[in-house]
Parts: structure tokens; C-alpha cells; sequence
């Protein structure tokens, strides 16, 4: 309620301050254990152990983490990959599904993991999400990966949805992969989803962007050492600049409205603007989100500004529909 009284500016800047403090205090377990899990603890060795590790603890964060209230999780096996469905328990629209590609630089992450993510993205949009445990390296380097999404993609249109019932969502390395798959679609000629939701996606694996230096001392998460050694693991002696390594370089034209969240203190800040203005160039409708101070894939974190970039997931489709 508006009292009609403002508090004096030095008061204001006091109790947000304040607010700001309390709210590190509660985040402060939670962001070491997420950036634990999140890349490598020793960023870049991809030793069986270590990866063993972190896969581990992701499968466990997954599941402590997710905010399931009034969300069904629903296991199942797609011709042997493990996939699942996060459905909103009450009142939700089953015309359309969101596709959900989760990140971890292609040798992490799996179900578990994707469960935080997804049920942020079925609670803001009310949409069915599938998500999939794709095939992770150096086990199965590229094209593994791309494989078993366009069997989940192929998935949804045996179920009967149509392409332009899909939002196609990823964060880091998953956003690498719903653009490739994208790519992907296009050269076989199919439809493209009805939409892209990318958060920090890793466009480029040349590494080429300025911000890969100039936000190594503040970013958080990621380190250049950790993606070279991701890069290297998936794609061992590949050229990366091709499009389904670097989706960056490839034909943008004709993609689907594109949502691109980032925030300012990651090494990926010049993916994501350089993947905005290629696809400005191709003329396919882009909206840039860059959040002050936040850090790669926030979205994942119990905080305001969390809750707030995922509020404008929901907007954002809502303005396609």
C-alpha cells in the first residue's frame, strides 16, 4: 500500500543495504554448493573421479534444490535414454511443451540436475517440460550429444505436438545445444520451435568473444580453463568454428524469437551479445536480458533476481502467443 510518505534516500539506501545483506547471509550455502556442482571443482581436469564427483553432487543438488511445490516429475525411458516430464500439478495448458536442453559443458549434468531449471520453466509458463539426459563426454564426445536431443525433439512430434507447439530452452552448454538443434532442423528442411529461451548459452567454443578475458577475475562459475578443457573433452581434435560447435558462426536466418539472459560478471557475457546481434542481422526477432552483478546461469539461485528473469520467461512467450 502507498502511504504517500518516501522515505528519506539515505534511509532507503540503508535498509536495501540491509535487505542486500540478509540476503547474501541465506544465499552464501547455497551459492557454494551450487558453484561446487556447477563446473568442475578443479575446473579443468575431466579425470574419470572428478567427473564421477561432479555428476554425483549434480544428481544431488537437483534433487534438494528444485522447487517442486504443486510440480509432478515424471520419469521415463526413451528408447533407453533417461527423460522425464516436470508438469504443473494444477491448471496448466497442454497445448503446448517446452523442449528443456540442460547445460554443464557436455561432461556434466543429468536429470537430476535438469530438475531445477525445469520446474522454474513449468511454473512461470504453466507448459509441460521435457528434459532428457543426453549422452555426456569425453564417454561420448559430438556429435552424442545432438543425437539424443533430436530424439527427444522427434519425441514430442510422435506425441503430437507441432514444432511451433515447442519452446526450445537451454542454459549453457544447453543452449549450445537447442541452437545446433535448430540448425539442425533447418537443414533437413523441418519446422523450428515456436521459440528460443537461452540462459549464458555457449555460442561460441572458438572463445574469440573480449569477455572471456576481461570477466575472468569476476566471474564466479567459470573460468577459461574449465571451457577449453569442456571444449576439448567433447570435441577432441575438431575444428570449432563449424555451426554445430559454435552456433554463433552458423545461418541464423529464419530462427525462431529469440529470449537471451546473461548476466554481467560471466565469461560468456560476449556469447550471448554476439549471438544477439547475429540473429538482429538475420532479422529474427531478439530480446537481451543483461543482469547487473548476476553470474552464469543465476536463474538456478533462490534469489530475487532469479524469480524476476524467470517471470520474464512467461512474458516473453506470452507476447508470441
Amino acid at each position: 500500500m502507498d502511504t504517500g510518505y518516501e522515505k528519506p534516500r539515505g534511509i532507503a539506501r540503508h535498509l536495501s543495504a540491509k535487505r542486500q545483506a540478509a540476503e547474501d547471509r541465506r544465499l552464501d550455502p547455497v551459492m557454494r554448493a551450487l558453484k561446487a556442482f556447477h563446473s568442475a571443482g578443479t575446473p579443468e581436469s575431466m579425470e574419470p573421479d572428478e567427473l564421477e564427483r561432479q555428476r554425483k553432487g549434480q544428481e544431488i543438488l537437483g534433487r534438494l534444490a528444485a522447487p517442486m511445490s504443486d510440480m509432478e516429475w515424471e520419469p521415463f525411458e526413451l528408447d533407453g535414454m533417461p527423460a522425464a516430464w516436470m508438469r504443473p500439478a494444477h491448471g496448466h495448458g497442454r497445448r503446448h511443451a517446452i523442449l528443456y536442453c540442460h547445460g554443464g559443458g557436455y561432461t556434466s549434468g543429468n536429470l537430476g540436475y535438469s530438475r531445477v531449471l525445469a520446474s522454474k520453466l513449468a511454473h512461470v509458463t504453466g507448459y509441460d517440460v521435457l528434459t532428457f539426459e543426453y549422452r555426456l563426454a569425453p564417454e561420448h564426445p559430438y556429435p552424442a550429444a545432438v543425437e539424443d536431443g533430436l530424439r527427444a525433439w522427434n519425441h514430442l512430434m510422435y506425441l503430437g505436438y507441432g514444432a511451433r507447439d515447442i519452446v526450445m530452452a537451454g542454459d549453457s552448454a544447453g543452449g549450445n545445444l537447442a541452437l545446433v538443434l535448430c540448425h539442425r532442423l533447418k537443414a533437413a528442411g523441418r519446422k523450428l520451435p515456436m521459440a528460443l529461451i537461452l540462459m549464458s548459452p555457449w555460442a561460441d567454443m572458438t572463445m574469440s568473444g573480449e569477455s572471456y578475458a576481461q570477466r575472468a577475475d569476476i566471474d564466479p562459475m567459470l573460468t577459461p580453463e574449465y571451457i577449453r578443457a569442456a571444449r576439448d573433452a567433447y570435441a577432441p581434435g575438431m575444428d570449432v568454428g563449424g555451426a554445430d560447435l559454435s552456433p554463433l558462426f552458423g545461418d541464423l536466418s529464419h530462427f525462431p524469437p529469440t529470449l537471451i539472459q546473461v548476466g554481467t560478471h560471466e565469461i560468456l557475457l560476449s556469447d550471448a551479445q554476439r549471438l544477439t546481434a547475429r540473429l538482429e542481422e538475420q532479422r529474427v526477432p531478439c530480446r537481451l536480458e543483461i543482469w547487473d552483478d548476476m553470474w552464469h546461469v543465476f536463474q538456478m539461485f533462490p534469489m530475487r533476481k532469479a524469480a524476476a528473469a524467470m517471470e520474464n520467461v512467461g512474458r516473453f512467450l506470452l507476447e508470441l502467443l
